[in-house]
């Protein structure tokens, strides 16, 4: 069903230029009276040497027009395309209909695309701040199983630092072994508020956290048994808010792991005499690639985190020979990536150019920013837990009949949270806000919720009338299904493009734009009274409409309700 390709073909016969280079100049017009496709000449005047009007008449004038182009419109400067109305309705209801998921793909076989994301702390909340990385890294993993990669999902760990040595501290001066089962996280996070609320009056504090990190490092029994308690407790919370999420993760690793992977890194830089003293400390220069020095090792001889980042992508390439490695993290860590890929490009690891940073805007509380130190975090479970509460309010109001109530409920309210942040482009910067996560109007979750829904219903109301047999055509070359079938045919080129801009967005917005375009159509036409044939064909497209709706639901981790 790539119009694109055959369009692009035919105009490389026309031109002598390249197909694919004329396939990634069509546009998309905006107006549908502009064409279906369009060749934007001014972006050949250069190499053709012509202005673009004459290049859109002369190319008019040379193409073999493809069978599924009506016609073809040289307008200022741009080459219009028409399909053919009968051939792109028929082309699109047999695409969605095959049997096989439609827009998936083939492309990745064979290949494996490592994705690190969420990356929790241990001893610390899962905040509302996770779910940028968690929402975002769990649908670019099942947009790239959708086009047939393999995907290795990883949970890169927090687990390694001054900070548990500072935890420990805390525990022993002032925790309750009993309250810390009893309250889980919540009881550590009060103890880490605690020991920085102490920091300041009792600087001594600093030099014990040190040392019991230290001990942490040299596997002290007593140390080893308190780090391994909290870490216990942590992943066992957030099992729980990831099983609500649906988020699966294929290997949880932390920092702990690669700690005794990075003495061959600072090998091999003292080795390539990458490594350079500065006052003290070890630091790689990259003055010629406009960045501050590297730090690796500090001056008190400990390493830093960009140590376990290079041993980390070292062990997954040789455990997993990626096709890509990509990094869910915000945006204030773009110098930090850009460093330490630079770094592993200089050691002489061609497969650097396959580490991607795929950056994202910070979510932030309506009063400023959040902060575990002063114990002011938004908790992720409290979050899907009170949008879950909303929807069950809105069912008791407005469905009191519904049938599993609990189950949609969960559906609606968690599918809310995860679309308020897969909805718009990854790097804005985003202001948390109750009444805007938990609003169930507009373009929203509930919204395309809802529409698969409406299909659905529309299904079940025809009843055991035969999909299959004399159909209509003309049926659907009316405005309103022709606009549904248009959003239709775009959606697999929106997953291929979220795949390879890592923006899961695209898929997003092209849902909206498929249950926009049906319930134009639903409110319009006449779906069930009208004769079997014209009957026969609306309801092949309220099919295909929900089938694409819940294929793109599904690809942003979120499911799709029949009843609603």
């Amino acid at each position: 069903m790539d119009y694109k390709w055959e369009i692009a073909e035919a105009l490389g016969k026309a031109s002598g230029l390249p197909a694919q280079q004329l396939a990634d100049m069509l546009e998309t017009p905006p107006d549908a009276s502009m064409g279906d496709f369009a060749l934007p000449c001014f972006r050949l005047a250069k190499a053709l040497r012509k202005a673009p009007p004459a290049i859109a008449d002369e190319l008019c004038a040379r193409l073999e027009k493809p069978a599924c182009v009506e016609r073809v419109e040289p307008v200022k400067g741009y080459l219009n395309f028409y399909l053919d109305r009968s051939d792109f309705t028929r082309r699109v209801l047999q695409a969605v209909e095959t049997g096989e998921a439609y827009g998936s793909s083939r492309e990745g076989k064979g290949k494996t695309i490592c994705i690190d994301y969420s990356s929790i702390n241990i001893a610390k909340p899962f905040g509302i701040h996770h779910l940028p990385s968690t929402a975002i890294g769990n649908s670019l993993g099942l947009i790239y199983r959708y086009l047939g990669y393999r995907t290795v999902s990883m949970n890169f760990l927090g687990d390694w630092g001054t900070q548990f040595g500072r935890m420990i501290v805390a525990y022993r001066k002032w925790g309750d072994s009993d309250r810390v089962q009893r309250e889980g996280v919540k009881a550590l996070v009060d103890l880490y508020v605690r020991f920085h609320d102490e920091l300041d009056a009792h600087p001594e504090l600093g030099d014990e956290g040190r040392a019991w990190f230290k001990k942490i490092e040299d596997g002290d029994p007593e140390a080893l048994d308190l780090f391994n308690w909290f870490k216990d407790i942590t992943l066992s919370e957030v099992a729980r808010v990831y099983d609500k999420l649906g988020v699966r993760f294929d290997e949880y690793q932390g920092e702990s792991f690669y700690a005794d992977k990075t003495d061959p890194v600072l090998a091999e830089l003292r080795e390539k005499q990458l490594l350079s003293q500065s006052d003290g400390a070890q630091v790689v220069y990259l003055d010629d690639y406009d960045m501050p020095p590297c730090l690796f090792v500090r001056s008190d001889g400990a390493t830093l985190y960009v140590t376990r980042d290079i041993a980390a992508a070292f062990w997954r390439k040789e455990h997993y020979q990626f096709e890509k490695c990509l990094y869910v993290v915000a945006y204030q860590q773009n110098l930090h990536f850009k460093q330490w890929f630079q770094v592993v490009q200089l050691m002489g690891r061609e497969w650097a150019q396959d580490l991607v940073h795929v950056a994202f805007g910070m979510v932030s509380m309506e009063d400023g920013a959040m902060s575990t130190r002063k114990g002011r975090v938004v908790l992720m479970e409290d979050v899907l837990d009170r949008a879950v509460e909303k929807v069950q309010e809105i069912i008791r109001e407005k469905s009191p009949g519904l049938e599993n109530q609990e189950q949609v409920a969960q559906q609606v309210g968690i599918g809310a949270v995860l679309f308020s942040v897969l909805y718009n482009n990854r790097i804005k910067d985003t202001v948390f806000s109750w009444d805007n996560v938990l609003n169930f109007d507009g373009e929203t979750a509930p919204y395309a919720q809802y529409t698969h829904a409406r299909c659905s219903s529309v299904l079940r109301k025809a009843g055991d009338f035969p999909l299959e047999g004399e159909w209509d055509e003309a049926a659907l070359n009316l405005p309103e299904a022709q606009a549904v079938l248009k959003e239709i045919a775009a959606f697999p080129d929106a997953v291929a493009q979220a795949a390879r801009r890592y923006e899961p967005y695209l898929v997003a917005r092209k849902v909206i734009d498929v249950c926009k375009a049906f319930n134009k159509f639903y409110y319009e036409q006449r779906i069930l009274d009208c004769p079997d044939a014209e009957k026969r064909a609306k309801l092949r497209l309220t099919r295909a409409a929900m089938a694409t709706i819940r294929q793109g639901l599904y690809l942003l981790g979120i499911q799709a309700p029949h009843r609603m």
